[in-house]
């Protein structure tokens, strides 16, 4: 299942009784998180995939499918800019 929503981070174990697992999409799940249009002239300068809000919903999202033996990989933006996003 992907994982780009707020949504999925606050009820990840319910949705992972119905899925195999998560795709973690660094790019949505920091724009939602952030409530910023990373695209804005305005405020792309704030949108930053290590933001402790997202490095909250991230470390969420694995801890969750690893406790229940669950795939989770990440995808988007956040691991080619920061590889060491995708290590922590």
């Amino acid at each position: 299942m992907m994982a780009e929503l707020p949504s999925n981070v606050f009820l990840a174990e319910e949705f992972l009784e119905y899925f195999d697992g998560f795709s973690i999409g660094s790019n949505d799940l920091t724009q939602l998180t952030l409530g910023l249009d990373r695209d804005s002239g305005l405020v792309a300068q704030y949108f930053d995939e290590r933001n402790p809000a997202v490095m909250k919903g991230l470390e969420t999202l694995i801890k969750t499918a690893k406790a229940k033996g669950k795939y989770v990989g990440i995808c988007g933006q956040g691991p080619s800019d920061h590889p060491d996003l995708a290590k922590q």
